[in-house]
């Protein structure tokens, strides 16, 4: 019973952060569930980029601001918001990767996590 309230509350996450990033237009959004991933460091990655640091700072501010309007929740930690070339905002059990078109590429997240289920979503 508790694993399936967990399970809601990051998937009911993940759909926030993916409705931040679709509010400023964040491009090729995917979300990995990582949940039968023996050993993953998180329920679900949200990822995204955009052409600029600017849209990429933005892209995070929104996603802050949707998770905290709807659950009153500050991400655990966040990295990279000094460059905006690769932000990270973690909410522990989802994790939140915000990248400049050729960080994404250079990085190549979804490979890496090539094991996980993978659905994409539209820009807004």
């Amino acid at each position: 019973m508790v694993k399936n309230k967990i399970a809601q509350e990051s998937t009911s996450i993940s759909e926030l952060v993916i409705h931040g990033i679709q509010e400023k237009k964040g491009n090729d959004i995917v979300r990995l569930d990582l949940r039968n991933i023996h050993s993953s460091v998180a329920d679900y990655f949200v990822i995204c980029h955009a052409e600029s640091s600017t849209q990429v700072k933005a892209i995070a501010q929104s996603v802050e601001e949707e998770v905290f309007k709807a659950l009153k929740l500050d991400a655990w930690r966040k990295e990279g918001l000094q460059n905006a070339d690769w932000i990270i905002l973690d909410y522990i059990d989802v994790v939140v990767h915000v990248f400049k078109t050729d960080k994404r590429e250079f990085y190549g997240i979804e490979d890496l996590w090539g094991d996980a289920e993978m659905q994409s979503f539209k820009s807004a």
